[in-house]
């Protein structure tokens, strides 16, 4: 399970090194993708396996199944860990996100989040009292 909060470096060549709790269970591969507020999904291959046949069963009649297929997928590159556990981001999904140097990588559970830096202090500024504010069941079952 992929938790925490990391602040590696993007380097020159787009690279960035895994957080060392991640590296095992990313070993075998990744997919990143473009995530949703602009920030990256990074998933291990085998996650990300499961992930595609969920999105499969989605029907094409529908409008939003299709654009979320077309961004989700079109912008996914498989990658491999290197042998420093650094992992090239593409281009497009550098821009995508707005990464520069300074970085966030969050553990979201099954798959793990790559923030610009500044990005992700909005985000969770904008979002920390609201978090501790909910009053209503926001996964069923789970509080």
């Amino acid at each position: 399970m992929l938790l925490g909060t990391y602040t590696p470096k993007l380097d020159e060549k787009g690279r960035v090194i895994l957080p060392a709790k991640f590296r095992e269970d990313l070993a075998g591969g990744i997919v990143i993708t473009r995530g949703q507020e602009r920030c990256l999904y990074v998933f291990s291959s085998d996650e990300f396996e499961r992930v595609h046949e969920r999105i499969r069963e989605a029907p094409l009649s529908n409008k939003q199944a299709r654009d979320f297929l077309r961004m989700f997928l079109s912008g996914a590159s498989a990658e491999m860990p290197d042998s420093q556990n650094r992992i090239t981001v593409p281009t497009h999904l550098r821009a995508y996100a707005g990464l520069e140097k300074e970085l966030i990588v969050t553990g979201v559970g099954a798959h793990a989040e790559i923030w610009n830096s500044d990005a992700w202090s909005t985000y969770a500024a904008a979002n920390e009292e609201s978090y501790s504010d909910l009053e209503q069941e926001v996964i069923p079952g789970l509080f």
